[in-house]
């Protein structure tokens, strides 16, 4: 059995999705620029380098969604995925998925952004199995807090682990690969029999040199 994960942001998507829903939110007037964006941009790069807290992450992100209910941020979402999303998706990308798809590997989108952004993503790859963060509602509505172990750093081999136990599978029984950006994926690459560095950054390239992992760019032309 085969097991692929793809990590979203920077890898599958020019860009990363939190920051961009942010961009997008600010841009439709739902988030105070002014205070919002330097905070946002704050985040972004200290993310880039490994140096953000997972809780400090996970939770300014998902506060974004706080005290409105799903379907009033149903139509919004579905917004961000046609205007922002899909244009940074390149063909390449979308092969890439497709050939696992059709060779029938069990394959899963792994993000540390939360499930409400990023689960129609994952529909427009045609990817069933989605593992990220999970933020918390109660009555139907966002509190802006997360819920559960957050799916980034380590905390992606173990929601992975997690996820399997809860299938009734267990990860040594699969022939397994992790495509990835990001030294923040290092848990799950080192985890895998097949780690591949996309678009990958500096401190990711020079390690996959030193180690000999596959190295290979998904963008577009555009976005090169």
């Amino acid at each position: 059995m085969r097991l692929t994960l793809f990590d979203l942001d920077h890898t599958l998507l020019h860009g990363d999705s939190d920051v961009l829903w942010c961009d997008f939110l600010i841009a439709m007037g739902i988030l105070d620029g002014a205070s919002f964006a330097p905070r946002n941009a704050d985040m972004e790069a200290r993310y880039r380098d490994g140096s953000v807290g997972v809780d400090e992450f996970a939770n300014f992100y998902v506060s974004t969604l706080r005290q409105r209910k799903l379907a009033a941020w149903e139509p919004i979402r579905r917004s961000f995925l046609a205007t922002v999303v899909a244009p940074r998706i390149s063909d390449a990308a979308k092969d890439l998925v497709r050939q696992h798809l059709d060779a029938g590997d069990l394959v899963v989108m792994t993000t540390a952004t939360n499930r409400y952004i990023t689960e129609l993503t994952a529909r427009y790859f045609n990817i069933e199995h989605l593992i990220a963060t999970e933020p918390e509602t109660i009555d139907g509505e966002f509190t802006g807090r997360t819920t559960g172990t957050l799916n980034m750093r380590a905390g992606k081999v173990t929601r992975l682990h997690q996820w399997l136990q809860h299938r009734g599978q267990r990860f040594e029984h699969f022939q397994s690969t992790a495509y990835s950006d990001s030294i923040n994926d290092l848990p799950l690459l080192e985890a895998v029999q097949r780690p591949v560095a996309v678009n990958a950054d500096t401190r990711l390239t020079a390690l996959a040199e030193q180690r000999g992992w596959p190295s290979i760019s998904l963008r577009a032309a555009s976005f090169v």
